[in-house]
C-alpha cells in the first residue's frame, strides 16, 4: 500500500479510467502484475506471464500507463526496455543489469541518494529526476575476462 491507504494498482487503474481508458481485462491483468511488482519487467516478460492477453493489449497498456506518468521505462539489455511502476511519495531504486543474460537487479544506496541531492542543489542546473543504471555480468554469467 502506498500513503492514504490506496495501492499503485487502485491508482493505475482509476488514473486510467479518469484519462478516458475502458476498463479492459487485458489492461486490468497488465496493472496488476505491474502493481505485484518490485523491479522492472519488459514487454515480452508481462506477455509470457499473461497469455490470455493479447501482445498488442500489453504494449498499448505500457505506453498509456507511460503517458500518465504511472510507470517508467528501465533500459536493459540490448534494445529492450523494462517497465516498471513510478511511486507517488518519490522513493525509487536504481538497477544493475547483466549484460549477457539481461538480468535486472533492484538496489538502493543512501550515499548514492546523497550525493545526487547534493549534485542537484548546484544553481546552474535544475534536476528533475534521476535515475541510475550499472551494467555488467551477474554471477550466473561469470566474471568479465580482462
Amino acid at each position: 500500500m502506498s500513503r492514504g491507504g490506496t495501492s499503485w494498482t487502485e491508482r493505475a487503474l482509476g488514473a486510467l479510467s479518469d484519462a478516458g481508458f475502458r476498463s479492459g481485462g487485458g489492461r486490468r491483468q497488465v496493472v496488476e502484475l505491474l502493481g505485484g511488482e518490485r523491479c522492472a519487467l519488459t514487454a515480452l516478460e508481462i506477455d509470457r506471464q499473461l497469455p490470455g492477453v493479447g501482445r498488442a493489449t500489453v504494449y498499448r497498456a505500457l505506453e498509456q500507463l507511460e503517458g500518465l506518468g504511472l510507470i517508467q521505462r528501465v533500459d536493459v539489455k540490448g534494445d529492450a526496455a523494462g517497465f516498471e511502476r513510478v511511486d507517488p511519495g518519490g522513493h525509487h531504486h536504481h538497477h544493475i543489469v547483466c549484460e549477457q543474460c539481461g538480468r535486472v537487479v533492484a538496489f538502493e544506496d543512501d550515499r548514492l541518494e546523497q550525493a545526487i541531492l547534493a549534485l542537484a542543489e548546484r544553481p546552474d542546473f535544475k534536476v528533475s529526476s534521476h535515475d541510475v543504471t550499472l551494467r555488467g555480468r551477474c554471477a550466473s554469467c561469470g566474471r568479465e575476462t580482462s
